[in-house]
């Protein structure tokens, strides 16, 4: 008789263990109905802030896109003055192949300086005048290589109020 005690015991046992996982079994399945439940609630919670943030971020870009306007026009320098010259870059062609775009550069630059008077002793002032080569005229110098600049080029020189003198490649060069 004890061994059907015993075997009663291990048939309850087992129905207990049978019984708890089809429990835990379904417990999962209803906490994802929680969760999508809950994330359904925060999506269509979160639904009127982007709305609200996107207008946001519209007004911010509208007064983004003015402030630069803004700032465009205050950085258009007031032309002094404006000379258009041609200068000559044979010299350039006297130095080593290796050094001749270089060389081409330091002439304009020298060019420039002289013509358009942005030197100390021109100035009297204590410091030089700031030059400024775009770069178009450097693109143009070293278009064909280091070992090739053209013999000439055609700039736009132009000064502005503070005594910044810009050189531009000429229209239609």
């Amino acid at each position: 008789m004890n061994e059907t005690e015993e075997v009663k015991e291990t048939e309850v046992t087992e129905e207990e263990h049978t019984e708890e996982p089809s429990e835990e079994e379904s417990e999962p399945t209803e906490e994802p109905k929680e969760i999508e439940e809950t994330t359904e609630e925060l999506e269509a919670v979160e639904e009127p802030e982007e709305i609200e943030g996107l207008a946001e971020e519209e007004i911010t870009e509208e007064a983004v896109e003015e402030e630069a306007e803004e700032e465009a026009e205050e950085i258009k320098p007031e032309i002094v003055d404006e000379n258009i010259y041609t200068i000559p870059l044979s010299k350039a062609w006297i130095t080593p192949r290796r050094k001749r775009a270089p060389k081409a550069v330091r002439l304009v630059k020298g060019f420039i300086e002289r013509h358009m008077k942005t030197g100390a002793e021109a100035e009297g002032e204590g410091e030089a005048a700031r030059l400024v080569i775009t770069n178009e005229v450097n693109e143009k110098i070293w278009s064909r290589g280091i070992e090739k600049p053209p013999r000439r080029i055609r700039v736009r020189a132009t000064r502005d109020v503070e005594g910044t003198v810009t050189v531009y490649l000429a229209e239609g060069d």
